[in-house]
């Protein structure tokens, strides 16, 4: 199987089971979803699912039983049918689940409105993601009535329900080697797609005609999805902060924002570079882009373990304030302007947020209310931005339509930090040399 050693996922089931005492576990996998008539969606595993089996497949459900004596992980997923096989490819079934993705016990997914009820029997909670699959959770309701209808026969049924998120998310939070491993294979693969969209990128081209260069290179390097749709926004079009129409022509004397990232195995990259279309950058470009860049540098130095999560964005803030009023876009004090909050009319978001299975990973960012202080294994996005935007009266117009975002991944270490998508260019010089070829 590609992807990690199933080990790896045997550890993290009992380390869940371990924290459950005499629960029951439910994890249901996503849904396939139609796109349109008779077209569904690329099937994508959901992530929680996923990071306990690596079982690929829809319409299956994970459950653990703690302390089951004919095991403890049991696995309802589609059988064997050669008939569907032919048509829509080929299915573990029950003896590749137990084979090749270490279940206990393998059931048919039709029949576990009969099977499922009798695991729950004489158990004290059901750890469950409520919310998630609203269907499923009214099922998972009519199966804890079934069992409390038993009770003159003796049988206890579960009498609470605990957020199966409060353990995996914080699991998930703390990358281990294999995943760090895998996140590292995203970025550089990302990383080289980049570098690939400054080679070819000239006026004329179109937006759309960049991100298939993008795509090709995702594929190329063994990517089986992008992790986001991606981002190619051309001169006005990188002021939007989430644009993907991508279908714009590429100016001379207009800068490039490409946000886009590769998935592996379900972990996500997720990089950001701007750059000019023509290969130079103007002095009003440089002069915005050194600021951006610095307020990266200076977000990730505070990207280190006992520093807590609102470090990196409180100096990126300062710099890019700093550096706004010395373009004189902004002026007056540099402190009330933070205090008021004035620098958000160019900088609207924050400086990063998790990342791992999810582009915008699970884990808490505050605990009890404060911050919560980074430890080694985290990683995180560090993206800071000035989008000024045409039309602002009181912004000189040679500023205007100057959209930048400079974006890495970043694993917070031992001793420090480390850029997972160092490969891809970020200096002035660096990107102005990837594009001379």
């Amino acid at each position: 199987m590609p992807g990690m050693d199933m080990k790896a996922f045997v550890k993290r089931r009992q380390e869940v089971m371990r924290m459950m005492g005499s629960g029951v576990a439910i994890l249901p996998t996503a849904p396939v979803q139609t796109r349109n008539r008779d077209v569904q969606y690329l099937y994508r595993p959901d992530s929680d699912f996923y990071y306990l089996t690596h079982f690929p497949e829809p319409e299956a459900v994970a459950v653990l039983v703690p302390g089951r004596a004919h095991g403890e992980f049991i696995l309802f997923c589609r059988e064997n049918n050669p008939e569907k096989e032919i048509w829509d490819g080929r299915r573990a079934g029950f003896d590749g689940a137990r084979e090749h993705y270490g279940a206990d016990d393998a059931f048919p997914i039709d029949d576990i409105d009969e099977i499922l009820p009798g695991l729950l029997e004489n158990r004290e909670k059901v750890f469950y993601s409520m919310g998630r699959f609203r269907d499923f959770d009214q099922r998972l309701l009519g199966w804890v009535n079934e069992v409390r209808g038993k009770a003159r026969n003796g049988v206890h049924a579960p009498g609470e329900f605990v957020d199966l998120n409060h353990i995996l998310h914080e699991m998930r939070l703390i990358k281990r080697p294999e995943e760090i491993k895998l996140m590292k294979r995203a970025a550089r693969i990302t990383a080289a797609a980049h570098r690939r969209a400054m080679r070819v990128c000239k006026p004329g081209l179109m937006e759309y005609e960049v991100e298939a260069e993008l795509l090709h290179e995702f594929r190329k390097g063994g990517s089986e999805y992008t992790a986001y749709p991606p981002i190619v926004g051309g001169g006005r079009n990188a002021c939007v902060l989430h644009y993907i129409d991508n279908r714009d022509e590429l100016r001379s004397g207009d800068l490039l924002l490409i946000d886009a990232g590769a998935e592996v195995d379900a972990y996500a990259a997720d990089l950001t570079r701007t750059f000019p279309v023509n290969g130079k950058y103007s002095g009003e470009q440089r002069a915005v882009y050194e600021i951006v860049l610095a307020a990266q540098l200076a977000a990730i130095d505070h990207v280190r373990a006992g520093k807590h999560w609102n470090e990196p964005h409180e100096k990126a803030v300062r710099t890019l304030t700093q550096g706004l009023k010395d373009l004189k876009i902004l002026t007056g004090d540099v402190e009330g302007h933070i205090e008021k909050g004035d620098y958000k009319r160019f900088y609207m978001h924050r400086t990063g947020h998790w990342l791992g299975m999810d582009v915008h990973d699970v884990g808490d960012y505050k605990i009890d209310g404060t911050w919560r202080e980074l430890e080694p294994g985290m990683t995180l996005t560090v993206e800071p931005g000035l989008y000024i935007a045409e039309g602002g009266a009181d912004v000189d117009k040679r500023w205007w339509n100057i959209g930048i975002r400079i974006e890495d991944d970043v694993l917070v270490t031992r001793d420090g930090s480390e850029v997972l998508t160092v490969d891809a260019p970020k200096t002035v010089a660096d990107i102005e040399a990837c594009m001379r070829g």
